[in-house]
């Protein structure tokens, strides 16, 4: 495990950018045409949150295979969207077709003279969609994002609650008896290290290729890099089902 109280790890970055190169092909196999997860959790969130008007130009950070892009350009959006690992890009431009508003380039988030060259104040919206934790550093890219967005611009983000599940929580089941006597079975996690910021190989799909690396800032130091970079809290919650 690497720890970094600044919460950033670029020594990390070249290992991090390998890693997803060789599980893209595989993931977007299993994903890319999306699960429960996205579908009735993720997703209907982050298109609340947006609400996304026709012609809004949007910026879509770590876009993987490009699902949510094309979703944004069917409600209305003008997509650029971006990613490091060429293979999860050209996975992407297979995926769109040509009469999508959405255009799909290779990019480092960290490297704020590449994201400036998709235009200062060009961007009405933002997004990264359960990403900032596959990200080595976030704060170069809150710092470049109120530049590329409009004064009135959004970002908006999700993440696994870092909290509760992160590599380094363990999973846990017991059974005891109930002053009934009858016996009952509990599970739950134990969280550990929430704290400081680390960086630990873990499986966001078990079986990958090969284990990605995740990098944990705990809701006080991702928060407070937003403010730093500028940015305000409008919304902040968790996400619900359909059925909740």
């Amino acid at each position: 495990m690497h720890q970094n109280p600044k919460s950033e790890f670029p020594e990390l970055a070249g290992e991090n950018l390998e890693i997803w190169n060789i599980n893209a092909a595989w993931w977007d196999d299993r994903i890319g045409d999306g699960n429960d997860f996205q579908t009735y959790l993720i997703e209907p969130a982050t298109e609340r949150l947006l609400a996304i008007s026709l012609g809004d130009q949007i910026l879509d950070i770590a876009c993987g295979a490009g699902r949510f892009a094309r979703r944004m350009a069917e409600l209305g959006g003008r997509v650029i969207a971006i990613d490091q690992s060429a293979a999860f890009i050209e996975r992407a431009r297979t995926r769109t077709s040509k009469q999508s508003r959405t255009e799909y380039h290779i990019a480092d988030a960290a490297n704020r003279d590449r994201m400036l060259t998709f235009g200062v104040g060009r961007f009405d919206k933002a997004v990264c969609t359960m990403a900032l934790m596959d990200l080595p550093q976030i704060e170069p890219l809150l710092q470049v994002l109120k530049q590329l967005l409009k004064p009135t611009g959004t970002f908006v983000f999700s993440v696994m609650h870092p909290c509760f599940h992160t590599p380094a929580i363990q999973r846990f089941t017991e059974m005891y008896e109930e002053e009934s006597g009858r016996p009952t079975v509990r599970s739950g996690v134990k969280v550990f290290s929430y704290l400081t910021p680390f960086a630990r190989k873990t499986e966001g799909i078990l079986g990958q290729p090969k284990p990605q690396l995740y990098f944990h800032r705990p809701l006080h130091v991702l928060l407070q890099s937003c403010f730093d970079a500028g940015f305000v809290i409008e919304w902040m919650g968790r996400t619900r089902s359909a059925e909740s």
